[in-house]
């Protein structure tokens, strides 16, 4: 892609420099060939860069929901230890009481 934004920029040039003082035409191609290709390459670096905000925030989403699901695992084993030991306290009282 940079390869074809660089030739079309230096052609589109070089036909421009035929028209006009030849090195200063030459440097408008040499010019616009550069401007072309940081263009190219910053918009490359754009794309790479909202690619990996986006994997970010999936991997975030990820981890927030593996945390919440081993919390709500927590929880109900927590709620599981109190009403087992709910019940062992109430069979202690029924036995006392027999």
């Amino acid at each position: 892609m940079r390869i074809a934004i660089t030739a079309l920029a230096a052609l589109g040039a070089l036909s421009i420099a035929a028209c006009s003082k030849p090195a200063e035409k030459a440097a408008d191609a040499q010019a616009d060939a550069v401007q072309a290709n940081a263009n190219a390459a910053a918009d490359q670096m754009n794309a790479q860069a909202d690619a990996m905000k986006a994997n970010a925030d999936a991997a975030a989403d990820a981890t927030k929901a593996q945390g919440e699901a081993a919390a709500e695992n927590m929880e109900a084993k927590a709620d599981a230890v109190k009403e087992a030991g709910e019940q062992k306290a109430d069979a202690i009282k029924d036995a006392v009481k027999k």
